[in-house]
């Protein structure tokens, strides 16, 4: 079973999606298999985190943003403004597919794990993820 959520980001950070994949793993009544989730995007990506303390997101997002900084006069790749090679190299660097065990007809996440769409672009988009579900 494949589905498309749309996602609409606020800026620059991570944004759960956990509940949302949640409820396509549900609708397609799979007990123990797989679910694979995909991001249509190069300037966005996905990760696993915890979801309890933000200040934990927060420090990951500022670590990305000292690595890869918008003002490299390196870039060339800049049409779309300063921030726009930047979300490129952060989104290359991170993960475009997630792949998450189904057990008992929950995702195989541990306690403090939740899903996030990783947004590279200082203002928000609607991003597109992919998620199939396989399994019995």
């Amino acid at each position: 079973m494949n589905e498309r959520l749309a996602v609409r980001t606020r800026g620059r950070g991570l944004c759960e999606v956990t509940a949302d994949v949640q409820a396509v793993v549900r609708g397609a009544g799979v007990t123990d298999g797989l679910c694979t989730v995909f991001i249509q995007h190069t300037s966005a990506s996905l990760t696993i985190q915890e979801n309890a303390d933000p200040s934990a997101r927060h420090d990951l997002e500022h670590w990305l943003d000292r690595l890869v900084p918008a003002d490299d006069p390196h870039f060339t790749h800049t049409l779309e403004g300063p921030d726009d090679m930047p979300s490129h190299i952060k989104s290359a660097l991170t993960s475009t597919t997630l792949s998450i065990p189904i057990v008992k007809g929950r995702l195989g996440l541990g306690t403090w794990q939740g899903i996030y769409v990783w947004e590279h672009r200082d203002r928000g988009a609607e991003r597109h993820l992919l998620v199939h579900v396989s399994g019995k």
